[in-house]
């Protein structure tokens, strides 16, 4: 995947902030995030809708796979003027998979599991809307699973010659029953053993609206509420769902926004590219 664009922008207005302002860590890009440290007490917006900022004042915000060229995030710190930043986003190139070959009902779910479908799709926006207030992303984040890369964000799908939905995740390779570990610190927000799409399911938040999602997964071992730490073993890779074989399908979402796990933990010697 290649970016269409460099991305001076941001580095350009940290340097014109004065002292007192907040920091920021990150690019704005499609599918990325920053991170914002700031002062007790900060409000913030994002195209003039508020962002949940913590207590300490640090916040996160990120861009979805198709975001507008231009964003603009406002700061507001307890006795400072308004902080304004114009956020030119870097348009990405996405590669295109085609999948042929696929039983008909991997590809246009029957009329009878419709319903069943959009429940489904509720109970995970209800998840990632959990109110999470503590900045687990503070404690930083590592890949779950061992495995080379077989899908990437993205990706425009064709299956069966239809074109649908991008994928949105990292797929790896893994055999089922190999270990799935929290990529980073916080709350569970959802425990499902069988999803249509997505079978064993598993959402971690992470704190303003900063969500991690493993698909596919054969158990699960982890409950809704529980605390978990970055590392914790909570699931194995599973076949589960809208799968044709055994992998983890790793996601990122921040609010609707679909975030790509490789500019939030980059891929590293065990995660190199299926040949």
């Amino acid at each position: 995947m290649t970016y269409r664009a460099a991305v001076p922008a941001l580095i350009l207005l940290l340097a014109a902030m004065p002292a007192q302002a907040a920091t920021v860590t990150g690019v704005p890009v499609e599918g990325g995030l920053l991170f914002v440290e700031s002062a007790p007490g900060t409000t913030a917006t994002l195209d003039g809708k508020p962002v949940p900022v913590a207590q300490d004042g640090s916040f996160v915000i990120g861009f979805h796979r198709d975001t507008p060229g231009t964003m603009v995030l406002r700061i507001r710190e307890p006795g400072e003027e308004e902080l304004r930043m114009e956020l030119e986003i870097a348009q990405r190139e996405y590669a295109e998979q085609r999948i042929d070959g696929l039983p008909s009902n991997l590809v246009t779910p029957p009329t009878e599991v419709l319903q069943r479908i959009r429940d489904e799709a509720g109970r995970v926006r209800e998840a990632r809307a959990a109110p999470v207030t503590t900045p687990h992303y503070l404690e930083g984040f590592e890949w779950p699973a061992e495995g080379c890369i077989t899908g990437v964000y993205g990706t425009r799908r064709i299956l069966n010659g239809e074109p649908r939905q991008p994928h949105y995740g990292i797929d790896l390779a893994a055999p089922r029953g190999a270990p799935v570990r929290a990529a980073g610190d916080g709350v569970v927000v959802m425990a499902e053993r069988d999803l249509y799409y997505s079978g064993g399911t598993l959402i971690i938040a992470h704190g303003q609206g900063l969500t991690s999602t493993y698909l596919h997964l054969s158990s699960i071992s982890v409950g809704r509420g529980d605390r978990v730490r970055k590392g914790d073993p909570v699931a194995t890779v599973g076949s589960t769902g809208r799968s044709t074989g055994p992998h983890l399908d790793w996601r990122f979402n921040w609010q609707d926004a679909r975030i790509d796990p490789e500019l939030v933990v980059p891929a590293g010697p065990d995660q190199r590219r299926c040949d």
